[in-house]
């Protein structure tokens, strides 16, 4: 990949840190997997917060009190970029807080997930926005509290393919792991920002995730949609390129995945809601500062052909330091509803502040 395409460690705006008192794809079958599934780090790591302020009172803010409080937590164990989880349990993130969380690596349908939450059988959930908001609309008890991290999305295509812009897809045969799926939503919309009908003069087909290669292989695709880790792991092979992400342009500062936690426990135990939440919060940072031991948490969940090295540079890709909260979370939101207008996921008189007012809170603000 090209030096432009790394997002790197761009300069982060302390305004906007300060404003958001931020703190710092492949679905494996349903099952639960306990904490002590991986080995517990003795001591919490110390984290560099001399550029996050306010987010390091939060972080040294009292820990629930009393016994630990058992949570599970619903997760796509096979995506690489909820690396921070495997830390949070593997350096006692969690436990710093007073957390005994039990992970949930959850592959049934986005519904199905915001209905376990809903309902109790998960406290909290990690997804994606473009795949959660849609459903949000339904009235799931569901609360997001923070914006995880950017960089989950990305067109591939053959370097012979001719495809060297997003514009380029317009009149091509464009392969997707899932029709509805968030990927789908996010390039329709850049699309449609380019002045090109996502809908009308772009044909998108489904495949199966991990032979989407296979169709642009055999001339059936032009182009198509993948994520890390498969998507990092074509991209080794010079055949392949990559032609545009979700961290180009006013995106790169965007997070793309979010923390949704239960609505009665936000209501009813808001310092534990507050203790989750910054415990991802932390991990996230520390898996920015550590993209080493980031790697080594989440070898035992990432595909065989994945050496370490492979999976460093993609917890150096994805945008570990950008997790917003508060305000900045709930602009974030209602942009992205916004986005969904363009496409006709939203309908046009969808009133999108307050859609992004009722689905978010500030667990740091009650």
């Amino acid at each position: 990949m090209s030096e432009e395409k790394q997002p790197g460690r761009p300069l982060l705006d302390r305004r906007m840190l300060l404003r958001s008192g931020a703190a710092a794809a492949l679905a494996a079958p349903l099952g639960v997997i306990g904490a002590q599934a991986l080995p517990f780090r003795a001591a919490t790591p110390a984290i560099d917060f001399s550029e996050f302020p306010i987010c390091r009172t939060a972080s040294d803010a009292s820990p629930v009190t009393g016994a630990p409080r058992k949570l599970k937590l619903s997760w796509n164990a096979g995506a690489v970029c909820l690396a921070p989880v495997p830390i949070a349990i593997e350096y006692g993130f969690f436990q710093k807080h007073n957390l005994d969380v039990e992970l949930v690596n959850y592959s049934g349908s986005t519904d199905q997930l915001l209905e376990a939450i809903a309902t109790g059988k998960s406290d909290a959930g990690l997804g994606m926005a473009l795949r959660w908001l849609k459903p949000l609309e339904q009235g799931f008890d569901v609360k997001i509290a923070a914006g995880t991290h950017g960089g989950c999305m990305r067109v591939l295509t053959r370097t012979s393919s001719g495809v060297g812009k997003l514009a380029d897809l317009k009149g091509k045969i464009v392969a997707v792991g899932d029709l509805a799926g968030p990927d789908k939503n996010f390039f329709s919309i850049q699309l449609a920002k380019l002045g090109i009908d996502p809908n009308r003069e772009v044909d998108w087909r489904a495949y199966p995730g991990n032979l989407l290669n296979l169709a642009v292989e055999k001339g059936e695709v032009q182009a198509f949609l993948a994520s890390d880790p498969l998507a990092h792991l074509w991209l080794k092979d010079s055949q392949y390129k990559e032609v545009a992400s979700n961290l180009d342009g006013e995106y790169r500062d965007k997070s793309c995945c979010i923390l949704g936690l239960r609505g009665s426990l936000v209501r009813d135990e808001p310092q534990v809601a507050r203790a989750i939440t910054q415990a991802l919060l932390d991990a996230a940072m520390f898996t920015s500062q550590n993209p080493d031991k980031a790697a080594k948490s989440f070898q035992p969940y990432a595909p065989k052909a994945a050496t370490l090295a492979d999976l460093e540079a993609m917890a150096r890709y994805h945008t570990h330091h950008h997790h917003p909260v508060g305000d900045v979370l709930k602009r974030e939101l209602k942009g992205y509803a916004d986005d969904l207008k363009t496409v006709s996921v939203f309908k046009p008189s969808t009133d999108t502040a307050k859609f992004a007012e009722k689905i978010y809170v500030d667990v740091f603000g009650v």
